[in-house]
């Protein structure tokens, strides 16, 4: 069962839709209706590609960050949003934080208020 938290494997396209990479995501949110739909944002370990104030930054000094499945540090890439069903979800990982998730919906719900 799929479930808020999650971190799953996504095979994410590049935004020209040019190759599709199998990449670790997060699950912040099921969306509503009788499609089973999620939200999810891609995890990338290249922690250069972090837009600051908008993305979430996960080390190995966090204390949830043995929870993730992650090996490397990586970046939450908010700004790498995608809406699947969850037959297109292969595996778990790990899961975040409520209170990362938290952030990560208060930062998405800002950003959409600006546009």
């Amino acid at each position: 069962m799929i479930t808020e938290v999650q971190i799953v494997l996504f095979r994410f396209s590049q935004t020209d839709q040019t190759e599709a990479k199998l990449r670790p995501a997060v699950l912040p949110s099921r969306l509503p209706g009788h499609y089973d739909d999620w939200m999810i944002c891609m995890i990338s370990s290249q922690l250069h590609q972090q837009i600051p104030d908008f993305d979430e930054v996960i080390t190995s000094a966090d204390s949830d960050f043995h929870q993730f499945g992650l090996k490397l540090a990586s970046v939450i890439r908010m700004s790498r949003l995608a809406v699947v069903n969850s037959d297109m979800l292969l595996g778990k990982l790990g899961q975040i934080d409520v209170l990362r998730l938290s952030r990560i919906k208060q930062k998405l719900a800002s950003w959409i208020q600006e546009i």
